[in-house]
């Protein structure tokens, strides 16, 4: 008895001494209370734009503004290198509002991470002008919890309706429907949503760091996964520490969820005392099981913030004068026929697996999704990004239900224009199962290609290339704004297929 008592008090002391060795080195500096100030915007220190090369090279969040008003906030793991891509290779979305930019604003984080939390915080407290651009928000990310009895957390664009939700305000101290989103008759009920976050591959890195700090069930109510309860035996992401198990204690667990919302929300130093005084009171009541992962949470926290590498919908749509757009397109073309229904074209894959191509559908300049379309390229071997190209345009073509286009924009320099081109052309020849009509149409059918790295427009029969700071900006938007929604939908289906495939071979 006595030797059974003695081993838990230098357990005891070992876990105390443990976690105390653990906070002197990574005692938290100034820069990690961003959240705690009322104005968060104090921190930032603002330079004239053209004074760049005075940004640091470390992780933070910047800012735009002109003439006192906020344009818009982003984060960055290079500060410097981030602003700088925003004038030298600016998107569509660009172009809306580098114009404007006189003052830049920016403040050093400790992580990425830590700056991803604090970009969605600004976004959604100060709502900047220019960070939202679409009614349907789906450029932007959402982390939802559940109201369920054992939580599950989920990425969602934006908050919908489900049903059999609990009502999860009285469980986590959270206001359901955090961060804005729909109108509050279009929320789905009892689930609590932490954000905006903007980039999407960053939360989900985030999330996936956080999940081994903090095991939580995954699914949204809706799906399947989420329909069954845990089997009882342990899962794969169990044996991972990703998981809580078949049967988790439900006051720990639902304190671990609450931890994790607030970690997202920026209120990590606060998490930080919670759960290093919880420690102490497991270790002093003599749970030193319960104390150890306490400690090993605090350690793992500290760890990720130290060195890990908004949502409110538009009130209209950016406004288009597309009659103006479609006469400079004329021009340019040498065409005099309208351009009503424009789409854009572009592939991914890795070494030619898994390989996509996408097509987005513009109508009078505006995005129409309904009609959008995406391909699993069929060819097979060594990666051929104009043979790829050429699969999805002739297999496109094929389709004489759709209507066919006015103008094919393709991502890509001069190669891909002429793969796409060539597509075109095959199509009309005498050896063509196609009826005369639809060779017709077809021949009417104008190609250019955007290329990336200069922003330089490629079009037949032009040895030059047009750029489009040349053109007007309206113009410009439109080419930048298909040309990005091409590779956004690209990309999207091929990470998809991917994860399936990675799936299946498990």
């Amino acid at each position: 008895m006595q030797e059974r008592i003695r081993i838990k008090r230098i357990a005891h002391q070992t876990i105390l001494t443990s976690e105390l060795e653990f906070h002197k080195p990574a005692r938290i500096t100034p820069r990690v209370f961003l959240f705690c100030y009322t104005n968060r915007m104090e921190r930032f220190r603002y330079i004239d734009k053209e004074n760049t090369g005075e940004i640091p090279r470390t992780p933070g969040v910047y800012a735009f503004k002109n003439a006192g008003v906020l344009l818009y906030i982003g984060k960055a793991g290079n500060l410097r290198d981030r602003v700088k891509t925003h004038f030298s290779q600016p998107s569509y979305r660009d172009n809306l509002f580098v114009e404007q930019v006189e003052k830049i604003g920016f403040v050093e984080t400790n992580s990425e991470i830590e700056a991803l939390l604090l970009e969605s915080a600004l976004i959604k407290e100060l709502n900047p002008k220019y960070n939202v651009l679409w009614k349907d928000g789906k450029n932007y990310f959402f982390v939802a919890i559940t109201g369920a009895e054992f939580p599950r957390v989920f990425l969602t664009h934006q908050p919908r309706l489900d049903k059999g939700e609990a009502v999860a305000e009285a469980k986590f101290g959270l206001a359901v429907g955090r961060g804005g989103g729909r109108s509050g008759s279009d929320r789905l009920p009892g689930v609590t949503y932490t954000g905006p976050f903007v980039d999407g591959g960053a939360i989900k890195r985030t999330l996936r760091i956080l999940r081994g700090v903090f095991p939580y069930y995954t699914g949204s109510t809706s799906s399947r996964q989420a329909a069954k309860k845990h089997d009882k035996k342990p899962c794969q992401y169990c044996h991972l520490g990703l998981c809580p198990g078949p049967n988790p204690n439900r006051a720990e667990y639902a304190k671990a969820i609450k931890n994790l919302a607030a970690v997202l929300q920026g209120k990590r130093t606060s998490v930080m005392r919670n759960l290093e005084k919880e420690m102490r009171e497991a270790s002093k009541n003599q749970r030193y099981e319960r104390a150890k992962d306490l400690r090993d949470q605090i350690q793992d926290l500290g760890i990720i913030f130290s060195h890990a590498k908004v949502f409110r919908p538009a009130a209209e749509k950016a406004s288009i004068d597309w009659p103006a757009i479609e006469m400079y397109l004329q021009k340019i073309l040498g065409i005099s026929q309208r351009i009503s229904r424009a789409e854009a074209y572009d592939i991914s894959n890795i070494q030619g697996k898994e390989a996509t191509g996408s097509m987005p559908v513009f109508i009078d300049g505006k995005p129409d999704k309904e009609h959008y379309r995406k391909f699993k390229v069929r060819i097979s071997g060594k990666p051929n990004d104009f043979a790829m190209l050429q699969e999805v345009i002739s297999r496109r073509l094929a389709h004489e239900e759709w209507t066919y286009p006015d103008l094919m924009i393709i991502d890509g320099g001069k190669g891909q224009l002429s793969a796409a081109l060539q597509a075109v052309s095959k199509l009309q020849t005498p050896s063509s199962k196609f009826q005369a009509n639809h060779k017709s149409q077809i021949s009417r059918i104008c190609v250019a290609a955007i290329a990336k790295k200069h922003n330089e427009l490629f079009l037949p029969e032009k040895a030059k290339p047009l750029l489009l700071k040349d053109m007007p900006q309206s113009v410009s938007n439109f080419i930048l704004h298909i040309r990005d929604e091409a590779h956004r939908f690209a990309i999207s289906y091929h990470r998809l297929l991917r994860k399936k495939e990675m799936l299946r071979k498990r």
